[in-house]
Order: C-alpha cells, then structure tokens, then sequence
C-alpha cells in the first residue's frame, strides 16, 4: 500500500510502470466503510467538497454513502460530514467535527485505499449546486486565489427548509419579442435586441444616456432574451436600482417571468426566489452582487448596470469583482452581455478596445438633446464670493438654486456625510487630532463634543499641538452642515437628507433641497430635477486613489443624469477647477472619451487593466515572508512594500500593517494566483495563521 503513495517515480527499469499498474489497482479497488456501515450498491463514493475555506484544504474529498442515503446523496446536495479526527483500530471514525459539505460527484471507487467515514447527514435532496455553478465558482476562486467553498459561500444563499418544501409555480412559455422602444436612440440599438431575440450572443458596453428610460431599456433587453427561448440575468449596485428595473420588467412582461434577488427581501423569502430559478420556474434574475451566480438555466444575457459602482466589489474573501464574474460566466455558458452605465469604466473601454465587445452609444445630437446645461465655478471663484462664504454656494450656484426652485427640486451633491467630518486648528491649520490614537477629529453635530474617527474617543477639551490655538475650523463640510446652511439661505424651502443613515429612493416633484451624499442620490418624481448642485469637487479629485478622475466623473453623471434636460431648463452647476479632465467629461459629456484618455495613462504606467495585479496587505513580518516565498512568472515587478492604513475583523483599525503591489503582464493573471495562492499555502504550513489580506486585481490602489 505504501507504495500507492511514490506515484513519481520512475525508472528506466519499468519500476514507473509497476507503480502506477498498482496504484490503479488500488484505486480501482472496492471502496470500503468503518465498520457495521452498509455501502450504497451503486457508486457507493460520495466526492464531497467540505465547506472549511482553508487554502490548503481546497480540495475534494471522498466519503462513503450508506444504503440508506443513496437515492437523496445526489450531486448538488447539501451534506453534513465529520471532518478530522482518525480512523481507530476497530475501523471507526474517532473525533473529528460536523461540517457542511456539498457532493460534487458519485463514484464507484476512491483514491483513498483506506476505510472511508461514511456521510453523516443528508440535509436537503434539494441539487442546489449544479455542475454549471460549480464551475464557476472553481473559475472564480482560481482567478481570484481563493478558495472554492469561500466563493460557494457568496454563490448559494443558506437553506430555510420551509421554502424547500414549497413548490414552485410552473415556468411561462416565452414571451413575444418587444418593440425596440427608447433603443432606437442608440446606433444599432434595435439591432442589438434583434441579436438577443434571435438566440444569438451579442456583447456590447452601453453608455445610457441621461433620464429616467434605462430601467425601461435593460427589460426590453431581458424581454428579447427571453423571447429568444434563453435566460436573462441583471445584476445592478443597489436595491433602489433593483427595485426600478423590477418595477420596469412587471410593466413590460408582467408577473411571474423574473425573480428579483436582493437582501431586502429576507433569507428566506430571497432563498424561496432562488430556488424558483434554480428549479427553472423563471428565467430572468434581478438582483445585487450575489445574483451574478444565480443559477439561470440556459444563460441567454448577463447585463452588469455600473460597473464602476464600489458595490460591485465584494468584501469578502476572495473578493470577486461582479464584472469579472460575469464575464467568466458568459464566456463559459456562452451567453450575451451588457455593461450599461451612464458613465464608463476604464474596464469596459478596454473590451471595447480590444474588439472583444461593441459600443452602444447615441449619436452626439442625441445627447445633447437630452442632456442638462453644465456650469463650472472653480474654487478660487467661490473664494471670492460673499455669497459662498455666507452658505458655501458661489453666486452662480445660489441664482441656478433659486430659479429652478420656483419650477421643482434642486439636487445638492455633498462629497461628505456628516456635520464636519475633518477639522483643523484655526490659527496654524495643522489637522486636529486625537490625542489617544492621532486620529482626525470630527464633529458629529453642532453642539456635540469633538469624536476620534478612527478609535472613537471623545475630545472634550481640545487645543492645538503646534500652537496652543482653542480656534477649530471645518477643512471638510459634511452633508449635514450643509443642511443646515443651506436651510439658513432659503429659509421657506423644505431641505430633505439622503445618506448613510437613510437613503431615499424617490422624492416628490415639488421644489426641495435635497441634499445627497455620493450614490444616495434619490429620483425626483415627474420630470426629474430642475437643477443639481455639486459642491466640492477638489474632495473627489484629489483623493489618493488611481481611480479619483473615473470615480469623480461617475459620481457626477449618475447625479447628473437624474436633471432634467437642457430644452427643459435643466442644469448643473460643479464647484471645481474647470481644466481639470473630469470637469471637461462632465461638460462635454463624454465619459467613453474620458475613459480612453484614462486607459492610455494606464498602459503607459502598466497599471491594470492593461496589466493583471494583486495587492498583499499586513504585518511587515507577514508581508516579507509571502514575498520571500512567492515564485513570480518572469518579468514580474513587485511594487513596495509601503506602510498603509488598514482594517481588520469588524473595522477595528490596525497601524503599523505594509501592502505591497505584485505586477504581472498580460496573460500571467492565472500564474500570479496561483503563485500567490501556493504562498500563503506555504507560510501557513511554515509560519504559523497571521492574516495576510491578498486582492487580486484591487479597484482600490492609492
């Protein structure tokens, strides 16, 4: 039996050759069970992926099925198996904890020469794994070094057996094909749902033009995909935008064609949904981040909205962006796809540079037809202005809120939430900071005691370090200091807050201030809104990130697209530096001219996208250990390690951690994870479990 074990070997003397006559032998062997367990008579071997997430326990491993299981312990199902332990001297499975499992495949006989412990529970005959999302999930965690239960774990949602219990309504036959609709604006927008009807795989980056039709667009494209006798998939950022397409799908197809899938719904209620499209009652899915995996049968259209959003980026390991996602996804079932934004990542310009995917674009009279007015006021301006020292809105901001106030609400954009989340000395301007930790200070209302960002300490008799100074002044004005002046300037207007606290999905048509940081922006009902404001543009682009212009000029359009247009009276004002690019896209607006520029600056610098990298963050000792044990394909770089701020379990702040960046060429992503995945698997073995954090292909490079 040892000998089973030197399948390496091999001589010149067909030493090799009897090797592996006998390690087939054995393998080929009749599977045997601990003791009084009675084998299943057909395929009595259950390969069985147990779900523990350590990197070096991402394999399968092989259980014996007892008769009694063998018709439930299906592949797909959900098992419970003892995990660990030893097998005793009388042949029994001694120690060792329950762990869920997923059977992978059933076989009639095992690599395992030994006894083999049988399956303890079959949870569910329920086949929620299908070999399809077992593929992809193995794609996904390979391209992202991790694990493939880490990845399972965002790709089936828990069991509630109550809903397994239910059945699920039978499916619709497929609809008609629609009406092209609002895509006639687009060149070759009828064409592409023509493509989509036909059963064909069309791939296209849509660049949406400005309003309220894109929700209506994206079920026209569902709907064409379903006609076409295939399965539609939608993934967008939030549930304010998951609700306005199903809200569009229910007026164009009506009920009981999709499923939406979001966490509003509950578990049990969005596992009840998932099933009816895993069991093929539906096939379309609406959801957010975790719908990318959703088991649609026959995969006909993957549509992405936003992929520039943050939430498209998942925070648990491996960290799998929905983009990427849906592409493995498409390219393995062979499905459409539609990355559609009113802006666009440096990611899609690339596709579209490439040829692997087409525009989607209205022509430039198109767009400025529908499209609002936008002003530029730079900071220097509003540094002069009276009016902007007395309620931060520059003249120009203060005379376009007034008028279109007398006509509907106007949007104020506020890159802060908060009341003034960074404060400085008054005198020297040194930041103020905690005297605990050296954390910024803040001030979380007007008449509340200073509070630590970072550690969350209370500051109760500050003065500055440098000078001695009492004198505190605002260097960033949170959304809720803005509120409150701006409710000072126009004291009969009602001021409505969107934020983190409480985001609003709509708002009535009546003239309001609304004041919205980043991406809570609501709809105004009706016409949209008479004007939108958005202050403080040098807090977006001077931000230390790679990505400070695309993020910058997404932010802008996604609140610009809800103003009315230009013919209509429609207008936006931005408080930054006119030269700067994103103003110019903002102006012009031209985010696939934009991107460009910011995709020609990456292959200059060889920064992703056009090349593949991963960011390694933690304890300078664990960071030069992984390094010391990586083996890079050739023509490698690494880039640092330098200090960086970073986060562990719950948001605890952990300083003193490094990240370094590791640059590959095109082509090398699979080896880069691999060879990062074998490291960590080797400093575990060798140094013991202190956490090193590895991203691949990170949306986030300061």
């Amino acid at each position: 039996m040892r000998s089973a074990r030197l399948g390496g070997v091999s001589s010149a003397d067909g030493t090799g050759e009897q090797l592996a006559f006998i390690r087939e032998t054995v393998r080929r062997a009749k599977p045997r069970a601990a003791r009084g367990v009675v084998l299943a008579e057909r395929r009595p071997v259950a390969r069985v992926l147990v779900d523990k997430g350590v990197l070096s326990l991402d394999q399968y491993f092989d259980y014996a099925v007892p008769e009694a299981m063998s018709e439930d312990a299906q592949p797909g199902v959900r098992v419970r198996v003892r995990f660990g332990g030893r097998v005793g001297a009388h042949g029994r499975r001694e120690g060792g904890a329950l762990h869920d499992g997923f059977v992978v495949e059933r076989r009639d006989d095992s690599d395992y020469a030994g006894p083999l412990a049988p399956l303890a529970r079959v949870l569910s005959p329920e086949r929620v794994l299908t070999p399809k999302l077992l593929r992809l999930c193995r794609a996904v965690a390979d391209r992202y070094a991790g694990t493939l239960a880490d990845v399972l774990q965002l790709a089936v949602p828990p069991r509630h057996a109550g809903a397994e219990g239910e059945p699920s309504p039978r499916p619709l036959p497929p609809p008609p094909a629609p009406e092209p609709g609002s895509w006639e604006r687009y060149a070759h927008g009828p064409e592409f749902l023509a493509s989509l009807a036909g059963g064909h795989a069309p791939r296209a980056v849509w660049t949406a033009l400005p309003g309220p039709e894109w929700p209506a667009e994206i079920a026209r494209a569902v709907a064409a995909t379903l006609a076409g006798g295939r399965g539609a998939l939608v993934v967008l950022p939030d549930g304010r935008a998951v609700a306005r397409v199903d809200t569009a799908l229910r007026a164009l197809l009506g009920e009981g064609r999709h499923a939406v899938l979001a966490a509003e719904a509950g578990p049990q209620e969005r596992y009840r949904r998932w099933l009816s499209v895993s069991r093929g009652s539906v096939h379309a899915a609406v959801g957010t981040r975790a719908a990318v995996f959703a088991p649609v049968r026959d995969l006909g259209l993957v549509a992405v909205w936003s992929d520039g959003d943050g939430s498209h980026g998942d925070p648990n390991a491996p960290y799998p962006h929905v983009r990427e996602v849906a592409l493995l996804r498409a390219a393995e079932e062979g499905a459409a796809v539609l990355l559609g934004g009113v802006s666009m990542t440096v990611e899609a310009a690339q596709l579209l540079r490439s040829g692997w995917a087409r525009p989607l674009a209205a022509a430039r009279e198109t767009v400025r037809q529908v499209a609002p007015r936008v002003r530029t006021v730079t900071e220097h301006d509003q540094a002069r202005d009276g009016a902007a020292q007395a309620a931060r809105l520059p003249s120009v901001a203060w005379e376009t809120a007034r008028e279109a106030l007398t006509r509907g609400p106007v949007l104020v954009q506020v890159p802060r939430r908060g009341y003034a989340p960074r404060l400085a000395c008054g005198r020297c301007r040194e930041t103020a900071r905690c005297r605990a930790c050296g954390g910024p200070l803040e001030s979380p209302a007007a008449d509340s005691a200073l509070v630590c960002a970072w550690c969350g300490t209370e500051e109760r008799d500050w003065h500055c370090a440098e000078c001695g100074s009492f004198r505190l002044r605002a260097q960033v004005v949170g959304v809720r200091r803005t509120a409150e002046e701006l409710g000072k300037a126009f004291p009969r207007v009602p001021v409505r807050t969107s934020g983190r606290d409480a985001v609003l999905a709509t708002v009535p048509g009546t003239p309001a201030l609304v004041l919205a940081t980043p991406g809570a922006e609501p709809v105004a009902e009706g016409p949209g809104y008479a004007a939108a404001l958005l202050l403080d543009g040098w807090a977006l682009l001077n931000r230390p990130d790679l990505r400070a212009g695309e993020e910058t000029v997404r932010r802008w359009l996604t609140a610009a697209a809800l103003v009315r247009p230009a013919g209509e009276g429609g207008t936006v004002v931005v408080v930054a530096e006119a030269a700067a690019r994103p103003v110019q896209a903002l102006v012009r607006w031209d985010p696939a001219g934009h991107a460009g520029v910011e995709l020609d600056e990456r292959e200059e610098l060889r920064f992703p996208p056009v090349s593949r990298m991963a960011s390694v963050t933690g304890s300078p000792r664990a960071v030069a250990d992984l390094l010391g044990l990586l083996r890079l394909p050739a023509g490698a770089d690494v880039l640092g390690p330098v200090p960086v701020a970073a986060f562990g379990a719950g948001g605890a702040r952990e300083d003193g951690a490094e990240r370094a960046l590791v640059r590959v060429a095109p082509g090398q992503g699979a080896a880069l994870a691999a060879a990062l995945k074998a490291a960590q698997i080797a400093r575990l073995a060798l140094r013991g479990a202190e956490t090193v954090r590895i991203r691949v292909d990170p949306t986030d490079i300061g």
